[in-house]
């Protein structure tokens, strides 16, 4: 269970990563882009972690699934995107194709 509590960390600090993305403005901003760098690094470090632990399958699909779920959502709220129904029915599809990968591993 360990296990998956650092995938949902390195989902975070992806999550982190991403959404620092327009702060950064192509590398110019210091800060974000410090951060960015960071949070990237702790992301790739733990995904590194467990790919001796788990299945390839498992960690890319729920790390890169969760990820355009979260950075989606979360982009919605603090940068104001566009979200129609479309859209969140297709977040709804990979947040459904993310569990059926984990339930029937």
């Amino acid at each position: 269970m360990y296990l998956y509590l650092i995938l949902f960390i390195a989902i975070a600090f992806e999550v982190i990563g991403t959404m620092l993305l327009p702060l950064a403005n192509n590398f110019t901003k210091i800060v974000p882009s410090i951060i960015l760098l960071i949070s990237y690094s702790i992301s790739f470090y733990l995904l590194s972690f467990l790919s001796n632990k788990l299945s390839l399958v498992i960690i890319y699909a729920s790390w890169s699934g969760m990820g355009i779920f979260f950075v989606s959502v979360l982009s919605y709220f603090i940068y104001k995107q566009t979200m129609n129904w479309q859209i969140g029915l297709g977040l709804i599809f990979i947040v459904i194709g993310v569990f059926l990968v984990n339930a029937f591993k």
